[in-house]
């Protein structure tokens, strides 16, 4: 027993001496927890931004306005159809809900025995798959409402779902984006362990010594990485046209300048990770830390409307969320969180920051 009891004793102390080993086992499960709690609780009571366009303006109009009114998760922005529609292209809101002209007349027509009904226009966001979904929850349960307490239960309300863009696209024609971005994102960030474990075995330092200028071995590595960035785009884009049939509908060289401009400032930032660390072992541990608030904060997978308020404004800190964004109005026109012009400027601005402190703060042994 006494044997048994040193040995559990010595695995014990060997695991907690591993500090990769510790991180995968306790402190990522926990990162985890709270990344989708804090994303997914309702914490800071986030509510979802919905455009609503009265174009009847009668009785039974203002108590369907009413009712929206008094759903808690919505907050509603009152305006004319245009504005509105504007409004979500923009990204200020996630939908826009219209109720028609004609809307009082239908009620009174279905009350006196005569067949009609008329729909409720609903705008969503297919890229926002999960925030339309509970959008249309609550239009339906209120057009529910509505028919029981004013056509007593016939359905006389119903409800015309439209998409934002005039075009069909599918839920994988945004995803493809998102993907794009998470990639570019990873490929830039993960260039930290190498250079860091090349620092630890000495082989940065032979390479200095040696006539060898250091700005080509920087280069030959942005290079590389930059090459497999334009690799990556290739083959997700080019498996997205091929398998799923979406339509590119922006700009080619746009497209590839974005994707160019993305990897540099995550590039970047690996260089700066790299500056700080010193073994492989800690660049490991670090890098996940890094990019997984990345990924489920930047808004490419998770809609922003599902995020508390103040965790909103950290992810408008991120890069990922402006190369994201980017992506997806050049590729297929998503809502914008911010203007075209505005996320190139925050993630060149990411670039020459992170590539700057890196230059005067990396070390080569």
């Amino acid at each position: 027993m006494s044997t048994l009891l040193l040995l559990t004793v010595a695995n014990i102390k060997s695991l907690v001496r591993d500090r990769a080993a510790l991180f995968w086992t306790f402190f990522f499960p926990v990162m985890f927890v709270l990344l989708f709690g804090v994303l997914f609780s309702g914490a800071g009571n986030s509510k979802v931004s919905a455009g609503f366009v009265d174009l009847d303006n009668t009785t039974d109009s203002a108590k369907v306005h009413q009712a929206f009114s008094g759903v808690s998760l919505l907050d509603l922005k009152v305006g004319t159809l245009d504005d509105e529609k504007a409004a979500m292209q923009r990204g200020d809101i996630s939908a826009v809900i219209v109720l028609p002209k004609g809307l009082q007349q239908t009620v009174d027509s279905a009350k006196s025995g005569q067949a009609a009904s008329i729909a409720i226009q609903l705008y969503v966001d297919p890229s926002k798959s999960q925030t339309a979904q509970v959008i249309q929850g609550i239009v339906v349960q209120i057009a529910n409402g509505f028919n029981l307490q004013l056509a007593n239960g016939s359905e006389i309300v119903k409800i015309e779902q439209l998409p934002l863009s005039s075009t069909n696209l599918s839920n994988v024609a945004y995803l493809v984006p998102s993907i794009l971005a998470m990639a570019l994102m990873q490929l830039g960030v993960f260039a930290a362990i190498p250079l860091v474990q090349q620092r630890e075995k000495g082989i940065l330092k032979r390479i200095g010594a040696t006539p060898l200028p250091r700005w080509k071995l920087v280069a030959s590595n942005i290079l590389l990485r930059l090459g497999v960035a334009a690799i990556d785009g290739v083959l997700i884009i080019g498996i997205g046209i091929a398998a799923f049939n979406i339509q590119i509908v922006g700009s080619v060289p746009a497209m590839a300048g974005l994707i160019l401009l993305g990897a540099g400032a995550f590039l970047a930032i690996g260089f700066l990770l790299a500056s700080f660390l010193k073994t492989e072992e800690q660049a490991t541990g670090v890098v996940q830390v890094v990019q997984m608030p990345l990924m489920f904060l930047s808004g490419i997978f998770f809609p922003f409307d599902f995020m508390p308020s103040w965790l909103q404004g950290v992810a408008r800190l991120l890069p990922l969320t402006y190369l994201g964004d980017a992506l997806r109005q050049v590729m297929v026109n998503g809502t914008q969180v911010a203007p075209l012009g505005v996320d190139v400027a925050i993630l060149t601005g990411w670039l020459v920051v992170c590539l700057a402190v890196a230059a005067r703060t990396f070390r080569w042994e």
